[in-house]
Order: structure tokens, then sequence, then C-alpha cells
């Protein structure tokens, strides 16, 4: 058998593989652009306010998903409805506390109802002061110099809980038991110190903040 001819034949079916090859991915890269242009445009009609340059960067990004994460800040924001008018008084320095020290509005407002029942004026057999109940040494450290100041006191807070659970890697309630019995008696007994006040504060504080 002639061997040039072989080879021929193999040179002629290597060409017709990458045309193959070639003519599926030029078509493969078609389609792909034909379905980014139907995102896009279907977004800018369903969801004006996400971008063309997010489902660029996550092409695979599907409207349910955009939608139930409008759905989920809805029902986040809905908690407030329930609240009473002194609640709602003090609700807009809680979210912005909260923004401050990316916190859970939440977890705020949940100190507060169990601290003072959202008395900016409300004082402690201990001393604690004002609507998160600080302590006159933790006020001055977290340089706080009004306590009864509803929005120094709200951000003084706050910022000692970001404190407690950057300390104990988000564990909420071992931020809550650090901010009721101070750290120092977290780590002496390495978990919610047994005090009968701190026992029954943890999971009140905790069980407020997760059916908010």
């Amino acid at each position: 058998m002639d061997l040039s001819f072989l080879q021929h034949v193999n040179q002629l079916q290597a060409v017709q593989k990458l045309q193959k090859t070639h003519t599926q991915q030029t078509m493969m890269q078609s389609m792909f652009s034909q379905f980014l242009e139907e995102q896009m445009s279907r977004l800018q009609m369903d969801t004006p306010q996400t971008s063309k340059r997010d489902l660029f960067l996550h092409p695979m990004l599907s409207f349910d998903s955009i939608q139930k994460n409008e759905m989920t800040k809805a029902v986040d924001a809905s908690w407030t409805n329930s609240l009473s008018d002194r609640e709602t008084k003090f609700q807009p320095l809680i979210e912005e506390a909260a923004k401050k020290y990316n916190l859970d509005p939440k977890l705020i407002y949940s100190v507060i109802k169990h601290e003072s029942n959202f008395n900016p004026n409300a004082v402690s057999h201990a001393g604690a002061r004002g609507l998160m109940q600080l302590m006159p040494a933790t006020a001055r450290m977290l340089q706080v110099t009004d306590m009864f100041d509803p929005q120094q006191n709200i951000n003084g807070g706050a910022k000692y809980l970001r404190q407690m659970l950057d300390k104990y890697k988000g564990d909420t309630r071992l931020a809550l038991a650090a901010y009721n019995a101070g750290p120092g008696n977290v780590d002496r007994y390495g978990g919610i110190p047994p005090f009968k006040e701190t026992q029954a504060y943890v999971p009140r504080v905790f069980n407020t903040y997760m059916n908010a």
C-alpha cells in the first residue's frame, strides 16, 4: 500500500476534525452570546436594579434567584412593622449603627429590648445607663460622652457588640454573655458564666433576636 496515500488520507481527516470542532465552537459561542443578550434584555425589563455588569460577571444568575433575594429583603424589612411607637422612634438610629458596625439590626433591637425596654433614661442598680445599659467604664472605653444620648448610647453598644462578636468568632451567644457579664468571665469559665442573671439573659435575648 502506498504510505503517502495513507498520510494524505490522515491529513484530510485531521483537517475535517478541526473544521468540525471549529464549527461547533463557533455555534456554541453564538448560542452563548444570544443567551447573554436575552438575559440582559429580560433583566432590564424585570429587575432594573441589577446591572448588565452583574449578569456578565455571573452569567448563570437566574431571575428566580434575583426575585428570591428581593423577597428576602422585603421579609427582613417587614419585622419592623410589629414594633411599638416607642421602639419605632429609635429604629433609624439602630439601622445606622447596624450598618456602621456590620450588625444585624435585629440583634441591636433585641439587646435594647431586654436591657432597657427602650427607655433612654434607664439606670440599673449597678449603674448601667441608657438604652443599651452601658456601664460608665465601658462607655468611656467606647468614647461615649453622654450615655443618655440615644445616638451615642446605641452606637457605643453596637460597637461593643461588634467587638464581642469578633472576639468570639461570630458566636452570638458568647457575645451576649460577654455583653452581660464581661468577656473576662466568659474566658474564665470557657463559655457562658454560671451566673443566674447571665444564664437567663443569653437565651432570652437570643430568642427575641431569632424570632424578631
